[in-house]
Order: structure tokens, then sequence, then C-alpha cells
């Protein structure tokens, strides 16, 4: 999936920022709404309900939230080996130390890796 230059800013608790790297796909969608609305214009509650169809039409049975969302963006971002620095960053985290929250691997994840990489 390309990634697009542009690179948005998410606001998110009081002031804290995290970046954004957009595919192609989004970027166009976002494009499309902008074309036609001045605002984003919903709600976080429309956001959940949204994210809760869809992980119902995937057949996914484990509770989806938003959180889980990020977290699992996380933990993907760690496991494809992008620094602990720059996913400080997309998070909008003051300090690495609330980042290394999602360092913690799986046992199947760490033989896997000793095993690509040994």
């Amino acid at each position: 999936m390309a990634i697009t230059p542009f690179i948005g800013t998410i606001h998110g608790k009081r002031t804290k920022r995290g970046i954004l790297p957009l595919s192609d796909r989004v970027w166009k969608l976002i494009e499309a709404h902008f074309t036609l609305n001045d605002k984003l214009g919903i709600a976080a509650r429309t956001i959940q309900d949204i994210l809760k169809r869809v992980a119902q039409r995937a057949g996914i049975s484990k509770p989806v939230s938003t959180h889980v969302l990020r977290h699992t963006f996380a933990v993907n971002c760690i496991k494809k080996g992008i620094s602990t620095r720059a996913l400080q960053q997309f998070l909008g985290h003051d300090s690495p130390i609330t980042t290394e929250i999602y360092l913690s691997l799986s046992p199947e994840d760490v033989i896997r890796e000793y095993r690509e990489k040994w």
C-alpha cells in the first residue's frame, strides 16, 4: 500500500498531536469528503458505531474500539521494525516510556524475530 506524501496531524488529548500517514485510498476518500463539506462533521460516537458495524461485517467477534485499533496499529508498527521514536511521534506521546507499553511481544513473535534475524 503506497503512502501519500501527505502526512496529517491528529489533535489528541489536551495539546497532544500525533502524525498520521495516509494511504492513497484514504487520502482520496478524505479529499472527496472535503470537496463536499467544510469540516469532518462526524461525532466520536458515530465513528465508534461505524467501527462496530464494520467489525461485525468482517466477522470479527472480539470487542473492537478505536483504542483497540490504535493498539493494533502500534504493535504492528513494532513488528514491522518501525523505531520506537517514530512510533512515539505517530502516537503523539511526550515520553518514549509511554510508547514502550506497546513493545511487549508474544512468545511466538519473539521466536519469529529470532528466526528471521539469526
